[in-house]
C-alpha cells in the first residue's frame, strides 16, 4: 500500500530540482533575441525542422486574429542566453515570415521570406509577405506577446534533459544523443559532431539506414571517451552515465587529445577491418562489440604496446559475442567484453 508521507518527500525532493520563470514576450523582442543570438537553437534539434509553408502560414494568422498560441520553453543557459527546448518551429516561423536579416534566414535554410498561403479567416492576405503588410498591421504583428516558461540554470542539469525529452517525445522524436548535444552544448559536443563526421569512423561503422540521422554515430563516439575515461563509474544506467559524462566534459575536454586518440584508434581497427566492422553473420555494425574493440585498442594504443594481429575470425570470438550480445548494459559485461577484445589486440610476445 502507498505510503502518502512518502509519496509527498518524494514530490516534495523533485520539486526543489526545478526552479522556473514566466514570462511575455513580444515577436519583436524575440526576433532580436535571435538576431543577438540570445536564443540558441542546437543543430541536432533545427535539422529537424518539418512545418512546411501551409503551416507557417497558420501560425502567423493566428497571431494576426490574436488568437491564443502555445508558450515557448526555454532552459537558461549559463551566459544567461535561452536554449530552445520547445517551440523551435513557432520561432522559426517567425524569422522566416517577420526578419530582416538574411544570416537569420540562412540559419533556418530558407533563401527567401514566408510567403503566406492557404489563409481560411484571413484569406485576402494569401501570397503577401510581412513587407507587404500596411504599417499599421506590421506593428500590430510584431507586439503581440508570446508566454514564455524558462526553465532556470539553478535547476538540476538532469531536470533540463528530462524536461527536452518529455517535450519533444510527440513531436520531433530526438534520439536521446540529439536530446544531450542540445542541452550539453560546448566545445566537447562540437568535436563529437566532428569525430562522427570522419570518413574512416563512417568507413569503420555501417548502421542501419534509420540510425544514419538520428546521432547513433555520435553517441558512439561520446560512449568511447566516457567509457575510455570513465568507467569505473558506470553503474549500467548507460544514458544516467552517459548524461553524467558529457554535462561534466562540456567545456573542460581536452579536444586535442581526445581528437589524437581517437583518430588513430580508428585508424588501427580499420586497418584490421579494411572495411567496416562486421560479425560473419552481421550486415550492421554490433555497437557493443565496436564500443569494446575501440576501448580495447585505445588502451593498448595509450599503453605503449601498440595493437596486434588479431586470430582470423576474432570478431566472431565466442567469449567476444557471448558478452557482446544478450544483457549487455552491466558492468560484468562492459568489463568482460573489453578485457576479451584486449587480449585478442594484444601483440604475441
Amino acid at each position: 500500500m502507498s505510503d502518502p508521507k512518502a509519496m509527498q518527500a518524494q514530490l516534495e525532493t523533485q520539486r526543489r530540482k526545478i526552479d522556473v520563470d514566466n514570462y511575455t514576450i513580444t515577436v519583436r523582442e524575440l526576433l532580436s533575441m535571435a538576431e543577438r543570438s540570445e536564443l540558441k537553437r542546437a543543430p541536432e534539434y533545427q535539422r529537424k525542422f518539418r512545418w512546411d509553408e501551409e503551416a507557417e502560414s497558420r501560425l502567423i494568422e493566428s497571431i494576426l486574429l490574436g488568437l491564443p498560441v502555445p508558450s515557448l520553453f526555454f532552459a537558461t543557459n549559463d551566459d544567461g542566453s535561452w536554449e530552445v527546448v520547445d517551440g523551435l518551429q513557432r520561432i522559426s516561423t517567425l524569422i522566416h515570415f517577420a526578419s530582416d536579416s538574411e544570416a537569420q534566414l540562412a540559419e533556418i535554410k530558407k533563401d527567401s521570406p514566408l510567403v503566406l498561403r492557404d489563409l481560411r479567416e484571413l484569406d485576402k492576405f494569401n501570397g503577401l509577405t510581412y513587407e507587404d503588410l500596411p504599417p499599421a498591421m506590421k506593428f500590430t504583428f510584431t507586439k503581440r506577446g508570446l508566454g514564455v516558461t524558462a526553465l532556470s540554470d539553478k535547476s538540476d542539469p538532469q531536470i533540463r534533459f528530462d524536461t527536452f525529452e518529455r517535450l519533444n517525445r510527440g513531436s520531433v522524436e530526438l534520439s536521446k544523443q540529439e536530446v544531450r548535444a542540445c542541452i550539453y552544448e560546448g566545445k566537447f559536443n562540437k568535436l563529437i559532431r566532428e569525430l562522427a563526421e570522419t570518413a574512416d569512423f563512417k568507413n569503420l561503422v555501417k548502421l542501419q539506414k534509420k540510425n544514419e540521422e538520428n546521432a547513433t554515430r555520435e553517441e558512439l563516439v561520446l560512449k568511447f571517451f566516457a567509457y575510455l575515461n570513465n568507467r569505473s563509474a558506470f553503474t549500467g544506467a548507460v544514458h544516467d552515465f552517459l548524461n553524467a559524462y558529457m554535462e561534466a566534459n562540456r567545456h573542460s575536454f581536452n579536444v586535442k587529445e581526445g581528437r589524437a586518440i581517437f583518430t588513430k584508434t580508428v585508424g588501427e581497427i580499420l586497418f584490421l577491418t579494411q572495411g567496416p566492422l562486421l560479425r560473419s553473420n552481421t550486415n550492421v555494425t554490433p555497437q557493443n562489440e565496436l564500443e569494446a574493440v575501440m576501448i580495447a585498442c585505445a588502451e593498448l594504443l595509450e599503453e605503449g604496446g601498440g595493437v596486434g594481429t588479431p586470430p582470423a575470425g576474432w570478431l566472431d570470438d565466442r567469449q567476444l559475442v557471448s558478452a557482446s550480445t544478450g544483457a549487455t548494459n552491466t558492468r560484468t559485461k562492459l568489463r568482460d567484453r573489453i578485457a576479451r577484445a584486449k587480449e585478442l589486440l594484444t601483440p604475441e610476445a
